[in-house]
């Protein structure tokens, strides 16, 4: 009898202990450990989570590995668990009355039992597997890195004007291999787009989770939820007579569903007092605040689609020609090509070599941090939605490789090193982006920049890498638009000769549609630059 029961007993332990494994193993995943977020801001940190992933893979496997092993012993114990008790059952009596079968039924569940609970069931890999799992989660992603990849990905969608369609099945530019996504991915893009109150961007993808949801044998998200979400968004667009045919339609799915048999009541009371019988045509307008619907916004983002917005007076009298006003490029002299005369916006190609490109990526990579902007009221540097990108600061101090591009910019730029800033090294994230600005400060006060430096008189800027898609500079103003090139540096003057600031040079980071953007700028300031470039009343100069 008591051997029934303790084989009883083993059953359940065997089976509890798998059910807890797969949930455990599931809560750890969701939950990780306290995670930095921000990953979202650069592509470089989001690397780290492809290694962190392959390295996760082995660690899952090698604990599958240990847990199978650990079943199939308890199997082969609950087997003979079985297998001797069914045969000392037919004659209980009989069997114990021998008295070697006694002492070794006896010693089985004293001894031998508590050597199986050590080593196969108290005694598991869990905890050392546990605890390398847990050294991993610093670099797992979380919720603000998922919040900012998805509205990382509906700006791209915005800028350049990309159908919900083509990004679900993958169709983008520079991209060959880019997987299509799910229902479940379409949703939750929807479903953090109407979190953050944008119903538009929520009705398009909730559209798109339900188109996709209806070809997959599997649904990867209930057609229910997806109608939840879909006909109250549908609502706030301003479309009653839409938002109760997909409540009804929600209902047909889900008829005990609360919330939308209140809303469908809801709806039929609001529609009989509007009057309306006839539903009107569907809109789903994008919701502009003052600045995204000003001129210069919409100029900004047909620039980065690579659209023309200006004609270029003057373009006859641009050149590409070979510069030598330096001795260190008279042997090898800069590749200059002039993209605007006034104010003169310069590429110099072929600047920075892959070497000591490598070299300054390296030297970043470990000291980036989430880029700021100066808040105009308080003067205090904060992040900002407009500006999404990683940035490090580095001395001349720090490598020979930092000291020789700050000569190569001060060559290039013909000024002295008086006043300049460290190198700054920046790499873009998802969608990384940096919208219209200005290089210079435009309030004279010493939150702004140091008196005793002066204002930012000149900007060097040097692409660090090759993009697939989007990424360019441009200069809303002027219609002026730089695509990045690895190896070419940029140079214009903010400041006009009478020292104040060139509104023209008003320019911006295009968010990166494909690739991983990397540049480095070195920013001039006054002091140091008054016998080489005087000072001058006429502001055409």
């Amino acid at each position: 009898m008591r051997s029934c029961m303790m084989l009883s007993i083993i059953e359940r332990v065997i089976m509890s202990y798998s059910s807890i494994s797969v949930i455990f193993l599931m809560t750890l995943c969701c939950l990780g450990g306290r995670i930095y977020g921000e990953l979202f801001t650069a592509v470089v940190d989001l690397e780290k989570v492809l290694y962190t992933e392959r390295d996760l893979a082995e660690d899952l496997r090698s604990y599958i590995h240990w847990e199978q092993m650990r079943l199939n012993q308890l199997s082969r114990l609950a087997d003979d668990f079985q297998h001797h008790s069914e045969k000392a059952l037919v004659n209980p009596e009989r069997h114990l009355s021998n008295p070697v079968n006694a002492f070794q039924l006896v010693k089985r569940f004293t001894t031998d039992w508590e050597s199986i609970m050590e080593n196969y069931i108290r005694n598991n890999a869990s905890e050392e597997f546990l605890a390398r799992l847990l050294s991993k989660t610093d670099s797992f992603p979380d919720e603000e890195d998922l919040s900012g990849v998805a509205t990382a990905l509906l700006r791209l969608q915005d800028t350049y004007a990309l159908p919900t369609d083509k990004v679900s099945h993958g169709d983008i530019e520079g991209v060959s291999d880019s997987p299509r996504m799910t229902a479940s991915d379409c949703f939750e893009l929807g479903r953090i787009a109407y979190k953050g109150q944008d119903f538009y961007h929520a009705v398009l993808w909730m559209h798109e989770a339900l188109e996709l949801v209806k070809a997959e044998n599997t649904p990867s998200i209930p057609v229910s939820v997806i109608l939840d979400y879909l006909s109250y968004s549908t609502f706030m667009q301003g479309n009653t007579h839409e938002a109760l045919r997909l409540t009804d339609e929600l209902l047909r799915h889900a008829p005990d569903h609360v919330r939308a048999q209140g809303n469908k009541q809801y709806f039929e009371e609001l529609l009989k007092e509007e009057g309306q019988n006839e539903p009107p045509l569907l809109r789903n307008e994008k919701p502009f605040d003052d600045y995204r619907s000003s001129s210069e916004f919409t100029t900004y983002e047909r620039l980065c689609r690579g659209e023309r917005t200006h004609f270029q007076r003057d373009a006859h009298k641009l050149t590409c020609q070979y510069r030598r006003h330096h001795p260190m490029f008279y042997i090898n002299p800069l590749k200059e090509e002039v993209v605007y005369l006034k104010p003169r916006i310069v590429l110099y190609h072929d600047c920075l070599t892959d070497k000591e490109i490598e070299r300054v990526k390296e030297l970043a990579t470990p000291r980036l941090q989430r880029a700021t902007v100066q808040n105009s009221v308080t003067g205090q540097l904060e992040t900002a939605s407009y500006r999404v990108s990683k940035s490090a600061w580095l001395k001349d101090v720090d490598d020979e490789m930092i000291f020789k591009i700050s000569q190569l910019a001060k060559n290039v730029a013909n000024l002295t090193l008086d006043s300049v800033e460290e190198l700054q090294v920046v790499n873009y994230g998802i969608g990384g982006h940096y919208e219209p600005h200005f290089d210079f400060a435009r309030k004279r006060k010493p939150s702004a920049f140091e008196e005793v430096n002066g204002n930012r008189i000149l900007t060097f800027i040097c692409y660090m890498s090759d993009i697939e898609a989007g990424g360019a500079t441009v200069f809303p103003t002027i219609g002026v638009r730089l695509l990045p090139s690895k190896g070419t540096c940029a140079v214009w003057y903010n400041l006009l000769k009478t020292g104040e600031g060139d509104y023209d040079t008003r320019h911006a980071a295009c968010p990166v549609l494909t690739g991983s953007k990397w540049v480095c700028n070195k920013w001039f300031h006054e002091r140091g630059q008054e016998f080489i470039r005087p000072c001058s009343l006429s502001s055409d100069e």
